[in-house]
């Protein structure tokens, strides 16, 4: 397999990402160099994916501050928290997004007054997290394996590989590591409308990997999981609230309902700094919505008429109660959600 890079820092000028956009038809990599256009490439979904939007952010500050051009670290300082307050806004129901920021600011030293320092401190900062998102991948990954068959079927919704992170993935990776791990693996890879990012990215990810996939159209999971021996689904998600709710791609909640009903494990792969310690339940979670011609258009054509109303969720609430259990990289949280998350923080 081609190793998959999403995110990179280049001469301290910019930050390249690989255009989500453009695959699986082409792998381009386009170079943002301020803080507005690196904005709107998360806007737009040039990158997605919790902790890959997380990785960005944040090297989205160290841009800010080479960006200054300033010595003086006073100029420096503001220019990264102008950007950070910027960035905030880029899109509201990831926390690895808020999360990131946070753990830069608190990762540099107190007390640097150069303001190059300044500067090579938040790179490394990012660049830390960076190596730590694939080891919490690999271990969410690891854990996982107490719970997959050795002769697994999976469901999968929408792209959590190395895509939506820095390499591996959360769902996906445990996917990837079981069929590592000598597994014998076989995956339906739900669609995920409206933007397709189960058969455009998933499925070109898995076929990258040769592990043995077949995509379906997100309402075909009860009848698959009627006929086809499902043994489990692995979804991401976006943001965990303390009482075990899940904020994750729209469809999502459908997922669960039918896997509950067949009596098909649901687990939900999810590295800590996406479980917002800060809310208490799913409903008070922000819904992203998005707009109306991800719905009415496929590329450049229409397939709904011009004119009418759309309602676009990009996310949807999982309730606890439809989940098996929640995979971190520090082991599997099972119910009562209550106490399995937040003892995860205690320890």
């Amino acid at each position: 397999m081609r190793k998959i890079t999403p995110i990179e820092f280049i001469d301290s000028s910019a930050v390249r990402l690989l255009d989500q956009r453009m695959l699986p038809a082409d792998v381009v990599y386009n170079n943002y160099s301020n803080i507005e256009s690196l904005s709107q490439a998360i806007t737009d979904m040039v990158v997605r994916g919790a902790p890959a939007i997380g990785i960005t952010v944040a090297y989205g500050l160290a841009l800010a501050a080479f960006n200054a051009k300033s010595n003086d670290i006073s100029v420096v300082k503001q220019a990264v928290q102008d950007a950070d307050s910027y960035l905030r806004k880029s899109r509201p129901t990831a926390v690895n997004l808020f999360w990131a920021l946070d753990q830069v600011h608190a990762a540099v030293p107190e007390g640097i007054t150069d303001a190059a320092d300044y500067c090579k401190a938040i790179e490394s900062a990012v660049d830390t997290l960076a190596v730590l998102d694939i080891e919490t991948n690999k271990a969410i990954g690891y854990h996982a394996m107490a719970v997959v068959p050795d002769d697994v079927t999976f469901i999968h919704h929408c792209n959590t590989g190395s895509l939506a992170t820095m390499e591996y993935g959360t769902a996906l990776g445990i996917i990837r590591i079981a069929h590592e791990e000598g597994k014998k693996v076989n995956v339906f890879v739900d669609e995920t409308r409206p933007r397709l990012q189960g058969s455009k990215l998933t499925s070109w990810e898995l076929k990258e990997l040769g592990i043995d996939h077949r995509v379906i159209v997100d309402g075909a999971s009860g009848h698959v999981m009627s006929t086809q021996n499902v043994d489990m689904c692995v979804v991401g998600c976006d943001r965990v609230a303390m009482n075990g709710d899940v904020a994750n791609k729209i469809g999502t909640y459908n997922l669960a309902i039918v896997a509950k009903e067949h009596g098909v494990p649901f687990y939900v792969a999810a590295p800590t700094s996406t479980i917002d310690q800060g809310t208490a339940k799913g409903g008070d979670i922000a819904v992203e919505e998005r707009a109306a011609q991800e719905i009415t258009m496929i590329g450049s054509e229409r397939i709904a008429p011009e004119g009418i109303d759309v309602f676009n969720p990009a996310f949807d609430i999982t309730p606890a109660k439809f989940i098996s259990g929640i995979i971190t990289e520090k082991g599997i949280v099972y119910p009562p959600y209550e106490e399995g998350l937040a003892a995860l923080f205690k320890s």
